[in-house]
């Protein structure tokens, strides 16, 4: 607890640490302008590292496959639940 800042180094309890820093006094001097904010939209936009054309349709092709497979696998348990459920219920009624 002494390395954590709880305990002084003769065992006794620390007193909080009131070093917290006071809120801005003027904020919309950090306030930034829109035409800068666009600027500086455009210059990260810039050195992000766009995929190809390529990488574009092989991942669009993994995700559609992706999405056929879970889409057929949610069918199949649909209709298996709803053949047990129906087996239930007509059982309980003959």
């Amino acid at each position: 607890m002494q390395k954590a800042g709880q305990l002084n180094e003769d065992g006794s309890q620390a007193s909080p640490k009131r070093d917290r820093k006071a809120p801005a006094q003027n904020v919309k001097a950090e306030r930034t302008k829109p035409a800068e904010f666009l600027r500086e939209v455009r210059a990260e936009l810039k050195k992000v590292v766009w995929p190809t054309r390529p990488e574009v349709i092989r991942l669009s092709i993994i995700v559609f496959v992706a999405l056929m497979v879970f889409m057929g696998a949610v069918f199949l348990l649909d209709t298996i639940f709803a053949e047990l459920f129906r087996t239930l219920l007509s059982t309980g009624r003959e």
